[in-house]
């Protein structure tokens, strides 16, 4: 616990250093976050080519901030989970799964999405 009588910009600072360095922790630790930001790099480099409007780097942007945010809400309930227990539990079955199913919903609404945005400008450049 922090004090009372700390400086409340002090503590701002210090939650983002918090955030920071759960970021730090994933990008690290977590493969699977490696691999959906270097898609998201491979996706930002193709939108700059393609020529992306804003909506389309908006919503671009929304699914990639989504997707990430799903595979740190997994790490985190797995961590929660082997905190709690190191013995084999149905309910810590289910928790883990139900998580990595949030992130592959999220992965899989953001394929599609990625689809509609890059599929069109795709085709065109097929087109003669």
């Amino acid at each position: 616990m922090q004090p009372r009588n700390q400086n409340p910009k002090s503590r701002i600072v210090d939650s983002f250093g918090f955030a920071f360095a759960g970021l730090r922790y994933c990008l690290r630790t977590q493969r699977n976050f490696r691999i959906h930001i270097a898609v998201a790099v491979l996706g930002t480099i193709a939108g700059l080519i393609l020529g992306l409007g804003l909506i389309e780097w908006a919503v671009f942007a929304t699914m990639v901030a989504m997707v990430l945010a799903a595979e740190m809400v997994n790490t985190m309930v797995e961590s929660l989970v082997d905190l709690v227990t190191t013995e084999y539990h149905p309910l810590a079955k289910v928790a883990k799964d139900i998580a990595a199913g949030i992130v592959l919903l999220t992965a899989m609404a953001s394929v599609i999405v990625g689809l509609l945005i890059f599929g069109p400008r795709v085709l065109a450049l097929f087109r003669f």
